[in-house]
């Protein structure tokens, strides 16, 4: 949630961590802060709101002259989103400040010893709590770097720390808990950052650390040691494939509309080297699952976007993988003592690759002795390092906070799971119409995505006022359904809610009037006639219908609804693909009309690394 960067090199540090924060805006945020050593003090700026409010504090030379120093985004949990309680945060005497990402769960505990003790606190964060314990550590720890990793030892939760301190100028410390962090290592300089676009334009050279690490960066030098007993530990260097254009809006309004607009290319990316000619056929090749056997039942447990994409894929696991599947939401699996038997796997999926549950869901499931398949998009992220076996969805950096071509790559990816499966549970049968609708997919959606976007955009003009809404689908258009709700409401701000279709008499149906429109979803599947029907109940009920339908033999439905959306006739499961965007250009439309912060949108985290 909260983005983190430190820097320490030949450059002037507040400039380029200014720069590094605008680059982790995507992660949410609230306030925003810089601090760097001046003489035998420190110099801590920080405000409340965007980073311009913060940049208005930095138009002096001093900023100009510290060659190393650390910069945060802040997301409230512990205090509210004024400037007393953004980071950096001083130490008891002022001679050391940290940044910091997570909950310290025992602060109150620390705060009440440290109370006693006399010190003072200006602010309602557990953050200062931590700062004030490590300059309390100073007082009798040998070193700072003893201090500083006494005082975490005693610390309870997620953290990803960062520290400066006048004792050792130019010197940064940094240490990860069940928070991401990592390193950057340039040219003369280095850096340690929550994610990798932070530092990206000066070196795509990354250490990844790992839960109990401790690292110490000083210019071109770098050590990472073990929290535990300081003990030095070995780290390789990787290589990230990204670049800076990959994170650029490309002409478009919003990273958002970017994001939806590259499907295409995203699916483009998921297939590459995965789905293969085979003699006048195709087939599909995981080679990352070929060591794992099949699996008797799947768990996939997820959070958010990533729960619905694992919901529409639970059919296609099943009728065509031939894979029991069951889904959880991640923050509750966790805490149910879930029963998990010899054979069976859990598939943990998650865009970021750190959101808090599902990476405790994947712990759980390893305690127990399960095997953990990690689908994610962030290469060396902590679900990557830490299941048996990992599936990237290959999406490129999403900037945006609320996710759309991620889910595209996930679905696309759980397709060729089901497929994979398929083909070694019965090697002689293979799908081959789904097989070739999966390779002609990016041509297709491409081909629409431009006037779907028109229509979206009319579609808002006419359901912008609502301040509800109801999203239907039965089947596949069910996860689908709750896609296109969440959506709605993370970006417009609208009240909405995903429903399967077959549930509205069941309650729902109660809601529905002239104010209350209803998204429903009636592609061309077995389900149709059902859906129909449940749109007939609607209208009965002088209730406001978009129906989003497909061409069947060049004809769209016949459907007495106030707006028909028609898309294009297409495989029954590749059909979702056309639907979804559709889901998020109507959504983002909506929210642009409206005048939102699209990419941006209040109390959101693109990840959420706290539970």
């Amino acid at each position: 949630m909260c983005g983190i960067i430190g820097y320490s090199g030949h450059r002037p540090a507040v400039p380029l961590l200014v720069e590094g924060l605008h680059r982790l805006e995507y992660r949410g945020y609230d306030s925003s802060g810089i601090a760097f050593v001046k003489g035998s003090g420190i110099e801590v700026r920080k405000a409340a709101g965007k980073l311009s409010n913060l940049e208005c504090k930095l138009d002096d030379s001093a900023c100009l002259l510290a060659t190393a120093g650390i910069g945060h985004t802040r997301w409230a949990t512990h205090g509210l989103p004024v400037e007393r309680n953004a980071h950096p945060h001083l130490s008891q005497d002022g001679k050391l400040a940290i940044i910091h990402n997570g909950i310290i769960e025992n602060f109150q505990e620390i705060k009440d010893e440290l109370l006693a003790k006399g010190h003072v606190f200006l602010s309602d964060t557990d953050t200062e709590v931590l700062a004030h314990l490590i300059g309390e550590e100073r007082e009798h720890a040998p070193s700072l770097r003893e201090a500083f990793a006494s005082a975490l030892r005693r610390a309870h939760g997620a953290y990803a720390v960062v520290l400066i301190s006048p004792e050792e100028p130019g010197v940064i410390y940094a240490a990860r808990m069940a928070a991401p962090l990592l390193m950057g290592v340039g040219v003369g300089e280095c850096f340690v950052a929550s994610d990798i676009p932070a530092f990206l334009p000066y070196t795509r050279e990354v250490v990844f650390l790992e839960d109990g690490e401790v690292t110490r960066i000083e210019g071109e030098k770098w050590e990472v040691f073990s929290l535990a007993d300081l003990s030095p530990v070995e780290k390789t260097v990787s290589h990230i494939p990204w670049d800076m254009q990959a994170a650029a809006k490309d002409g478009y309004k919003h990273f958002m509309l970017k994001e939806i607009m590259e499907q295409p290319r995203v699916i483009t990316d998921c297939l590459s080297g995965r789905l293969m000619h085979e003699g006048d056929g195709l087939r599909v090749d995981l080679h990352e699952l070929d060591s794992l056997p099949v699996p008797e039942r799947l768990h996939i447990v997820a959070c958010g976007t990533s729960y619905n994409a694992g919901l529409w894929g639970r059919q296609l696991l099943e009728n065509v993988g031939g894979i029991p599947t069951v889904l959880d939401i991640a923050s509750e699996f966790r805490y149910r003592d879930p029963i998990l038997r010899p054979g069976e796997a859990v598939m943990v999926i998650s865009q970021s690759g750190e959101t808090a549950d599902t990476l405790a869901a994947l712990r759980l499931a390893k305690e127990k002795g399960c095997s953990v398949i990690g689908l994610c998009n962030v290469v060396g992220s902590s679900i990557a390092r830490e299941a048996d076996v990992v599936l990237y969805t290959q999406a490129g950096p999403e900037i945006s906070v609320a996710s759309t071509k991620a889910m595209c790559s996930q679905m696309t990816l759980i397709a060729l799971m089901a497929l994979y499966y398929g083909q070694r549970r019965s090697p002689a049968v293979k799908d081959e119409s789904l097989l070739r609708a999966l390779a002609d997919l990016p041509r297709q959606l491409g081909a629409v995505l431009p006037a779907m976007q028109e229509r979206a955009a009319a579609l808002a003009l006419r359901f912008a006022s609502a301040r509800s809404f109801f999203y239907l689908g039965r089947g596949q258009c069910h996860a689908l359904a709750l896609e296109g709700a969440l959506k709605l409401k993370e970006l417009s701000y609208i009240h909405a809610e995903g429903y399967a279709s077959g549930e509205m008499k069941h309650g729902p149906i109660a809601l529905i009037d002239p104010n209350f429109p209803t998204f429903a979803l009636a592609l061309d599947d077995d389900l149709f006639p059902k859906v129909k029907s449940n749109i007939q109940e609607v209208l009965a009920r002088q209730g406001r219908v978009i129906a989003l339908v497909q061409e069947k033999d060049g004809k769209a439905p016949e459907l007495p609804v106030e707006e028909l959306w028609v898309l294009p006739e297409a495989h029954p499961v590749t059909a979702s693909f056309l639907a979804l965007p559709a889901l998020q250009l109507f959504s983002y439309c909506v929210a642009d009309y409206l005048g939102k912060d699209v990419d941006q949108p209040r109390n959101l985290a693109k990840s959420v690394t706290v539970e």
